[in-house]
C-alpha cells in the first residue's frame, strides 16, 4: 500500500454477482466473494484518500467449468434486461472506467450483468 499511496493508485477487485445473491450448492464461493466485497469497502476507508478501492462484479460472462446445457444458459440469458451474454471486454471496460475516469469513486462495486440483478 505505501507505493499505491505515493502514486495515488487504485485497487480493482473482481468479485461476482453471487456475492449478494448466493449461488445454490456454491456456499464457500459465495462467501468468499461476499468477503471480497467487504474487503473492498474496508480498504477504501483505510487507504483513502490516497488510494481508491473498488470492485467489478460480472454476471453471465463466461460459463462455469462444468458444462451447462443450452436450456439452462438460455434461461440465464433471458433473465437479463439486455437479453444477451456478456463478454470479457464488458468487464474490462468497467475496470478501465474505474481506473481512468473513476476519480471520485471508492468503495463501490460495479455490477456488469446485463441487468440480470433487476429480475425477480
Amino acid at each position: 500500500a505505501p507505493h499505491l499511496k505515493k502514486t495515488a493508485g487504485c485497487i480493482i477487485n473482481i468479485t461476482d454477482i453471487h456475492a449478494g445473491r448466493p449461488l445454490k450448492n456454491h456456499t464457500v464461493y459465495s462467501i468468499a466473494k461476499a468477503g471480497l466485497v467487504m474487503l473492498t469497502k474496508s480498504l477504501a476507508r483505510e487507504l483513502g484518500p490516497e488510494v481508491r478501492v473498488n470492485a467489478v462484479a460480472p454476471g453471465a460472462i463466461l460459463w462455469p467449468e462444468r458444462e451447462l446445457d443450452e436450456i439452462v444458459k438460455q434461461r440465464i440469458v433471458s433473465g437479463t434486461a439486455l437479453k444477451r451474454q456478456g463478454e470479457p471486454g464488458d468487464v474490462a471496460l468497467a475496470v478501465l472506467f474505474l481506473i481512468r475516469d473513476g476519480n471520485y469513486i471508492s468503495g463501490e462495486v460495479i455490477t456488469v450483468d446485463g441487468g440480470r440483478g433487476l429480475s425477480d
